[in-house]
């Protein structure tokens, strides 16, 4: 399984974004698939995550303001990010978590998004 994640880009306070995660295969319907976020010198936090069956959660910072959701058809995820702050500034990647083992198992290339103020 190979994932490429694209859509970052340079915004400023405020503005929106949306980040896509496209698969090689049918992978996403039956597995589940996180957006994580570094930001330098900081550790990879989760920030958007979405089961196979549908269900979302997402961490507090981003509460309200991002949405993912996904498109089977396209073997594609998505992560609409709207009211962006310089805090939300990092690399972004894309993760595939296998339901049978709950472990991160492929990630995306990752994609940087960068806030200004």
């Amino acid at each position: 399984v190979q994932l490429q994640a694209f859509g970052g880009g340079l915004v400023q306070a405020g503005g929106s974004l949306r980040l896509s995660c496209v698969a090689s295969g049918r992978v996403f319907s039956v597995n589940h698939v996180g957006w994580h976020r570094q930001a330098p010198g900081s550790k990879r936090e989760l920030v958007a995550f979405i089961q196979s069956g549908g269900s979302t959660s997402y961490a507090d910072s981003v509460k309200g303001r991002f949405t993912i959701s996904r498109d089977n058809a396209k073997n594609t995820v998505y992560l609409q990010m709207n009211n962006l702050k310089p805090e939300d500034t990092g690399v972004y990647y894309c993760g595939l978590m296998y339901d049978s083992t709950l472990a991160w198992a492929h990630w995306g290339q990752g994609t940087q998004v960068t806030v200004s103020s």
